[in-house]
This record gives C-alpha cells, sequence and structure tokens, in this order.
C-alpha cells in the first residue's frame, strides 16, 4: 500500500509514505524526477528541498524548495501544500476523488499538473501517468522516475 510501500526494486517501485516522511524529516533531501515520453525524449525536473509529512498532516508534500531542470515545474503550483489521497482516502479540493478519477494516488488539489501513479497507457489520457509542463493536456508518459537523495 502507499503508506507502507510495495512493488520490486527492478521494477515498479514505491517506496512507502511512511519512509519517505521519516527520510526527509530526518535529513534534507532533493528530488529528482525522470520523465521519458513514448517518442524517447527524456526530460528532468529536480527539487531542492523535498519534504513530505508524516500520517498526522496525511502525508502532506510540504517542501519541494527550487526547481530545476527541462521538465518544467508541475508540482509546486497545484500539489505543493497538498495531502495524498488515494483510493479510499480522499483528500483533495475537489467535490469527487481525484485517486479514482485519475487511478492513481497522489498529492492532488483539483486533480492534478501531474500524475506519475497514473495507468500505464499511451496519448492523451488522464487516468495515465502525466506531467502537463513536460507534455501538456494529460498526455501520458512512458516511463517515469521519481528518486531522492540526501545533501548535505
Amino acid at each position: 500500500d502507499y503508506v507502507r510501500g510495495f512493488g520490486n526494486l527492478n521494477g515498479e517501485f514505491w517506496l512507502g509514505l511512511d519512509r519517505i516522511h521519516e527520510l526527509t524529516y530526518s535529513k534534507r533531501y532533493e528530488l529528482h524526477v525522470i520523465i521519458e515520453d513514448w517518442e524517447g525524449h527524456r526530460t528532468v525536473a529536480r527539487y531542492s528541498a523535498f519534504l513530505v509529512a508524516g500520517p498526522e498532516e496525511k502525508y502532506t508534500l510540504k517542501s519541494l524548495g527550487t526547481f530545476s531542470g527541462n521538465a518544467g515545474d508541475a508540482m509546486t503550483s497545484h500539489h505543493l501544500g497538498m495531502m495524498f489521497s488515494t483510493f479510499d482516502n480522499d483528500n483533495d479540493l475537489w467535490s469527487e476523488n481525484c485517486a479514482v478519477a485519475r487511478y492513481g494516488a497522489w498529492w492532488y488539489s483539483v486533480c492534478a499538473a501531474s500524475n506519475l501513479n497514473g495507468r500505464y497507457t499511451k496519448g492523451i489520457d488522464l487516468t495515465g501517468m502525466y506531467w502537463n509542463s513536460f507534455r501538456p493536456d494529460g498526455y501520458s508518459v512512458k516511463v517515469s522516475r521519481m528518486m531522492m537523495r540526501a545533501v548535505n
């Protein structure tokens, strides 16, 4: 589950919100996002200070820090300060459940400018994985990787 983590380290893997919280509150971490489209174009988004709150704050995305990279910033304006929403735990600002509508858990506001936990689909599909500042209008990307690194 999204709280404890799931998957295979050699494939699709989610570290778990509890572990992400523990790590990001123990020292400063940056977030490095790699996105690749179906034509083979790869792009990067970096955030200098990634911080996720614990369960008492419903895993709120507390900080992203400074953005850099060529993917465009699809997180700060729509997702910063948002609680994590899942199929069974609707914490977004929409009257319905964005996690259900977008087929994946995420830090939704009134749904999303990005969703890297969506379905593996091709073309324009708001239920797929997307990063609207890279490929707008819900273009589903082929590959997404979210990586964290401790910084001094």
